[in-house]
């Protein structure tokens, strides 16, 4: 297991041992990527469970909208909000109780004229965990990034 896949448990165990609420005023972070892959191929990878296993965590079970993510002994449930293929897809913590409409969104965006393409990942954190939670991301998006050759 990748270390920073155990710096993303911690966090997440942490919050729920101490009977943790996200508290609604966390700070709202928007990461952008530049990748070099269709669309359509970026998209399977963050939003299929076989995709997700590849770069996120160490498995993911589906059933409907609800996503169970593994890391180790460690499981996470996740709903899928809303999505539009080969564009965006927002997913939402189970434990998050805020009035966020998500918890972390995946947006791709393509340059017509170019055929560039960027990845930008929202999340929303605790102000106190930012920049924790960016070089988690950060180090996230490498993984998948080297994964789909881009």
């Amino acid at each position: 297991m990748q270390i920073h896949r155990k710096a993303y448990i911690a966090v997440l165990s942490f919050a729920q041992s101490q009977d943790y609420t996200i508290m609604p005023d966390r700070t709202k972070i928007v990461l952008e990527f530049p990748v070099r892959s269709s669309a359509t191929m970026l998209y399977n990878f963050l939003s299929t469970p076989s995709g997700l296993s590849e770069w996120f965590c160490d498995d993911v079970n589906s059933r409907g909208d609800k996503f169970t993510f593994m890391w180790g002994d460690s499981e996470e449930v996740a709903y899928l909000v809303r999505k539009k293929q080969s564009q965006f897809i927002q997913y939402k913590w189970d434990h998050d109780e805020t009035d966020e409409k998500f918890s972390f969104e995946f947006r791709i965006e393509i340059d017509e004229l170019t055929g560039d393409g960027l990845l930008l990942v929202t999340d929303h954190v605790e102000p106190e965990e930012e920049q924790e939670m960016r070089l988690l991301w950060q180090s996230q998006i490498t993984t998948l990034l080297r994964t789909i050759g881009s």
